[in-house]
């Protein structure tokens, strides 16, 4: 990870939140990245420590963070996310939209019919 952090222009966090994801990206790992990198998070809020994340970006680490989740969600109206010029933040509101549901019905929908004609697809080992 670390070598990682250090060579990428952006780093994209996708993973599930749980014991060994929260907070596994705070100064730390920001401070390994490119000072010209962003930090884009569209996975979970707590992976960020978020009050280390404020303070690397006022102080400028990186050039910026893609916040599509938070760890308050909204965050507080006193929060510093909503003011840093270098925080982009837009709504967690994927799963809303009406294609984003109708796909997951159809996708399960074509697994089950699948594995009834004995046959298996999005198997995950």
């Amino acid at each position: 990870l670390d070598e990682l952090l250090a060579s990428s222009d952006f780093v994209s966090i996708n993973c599930p939140l749980n014991s060994e994801t929260r907070h596994s990206i705070g100064d730390r790992e920001i401070r390994l990245m490119k000072p010209t990198a962003f930090l884009i998070n569209t996975a979970r809020g707590a992976i960020i420590n978020e009050a280390e994340l404020i303070n690397c970006m006022k102080e400028k680490v990186i050039a910026g963070a893609g916040l599509d989740t938070q760890e308050v969600e909204p965050p507080a109206a006193d929060s510093d996310l909503w003011t840093l010029d270098n925080v982009f933040l837009t709504p967690h509101i994927g799963w809303r939209r009406l294609e984003t549901r109708q796909r997951l019905v159809d996708m399960t929908t074509d697994n089950i019919e699948s594995y009834i004609g004995g046959k298996t697809k999005n198997v995950i080992n």
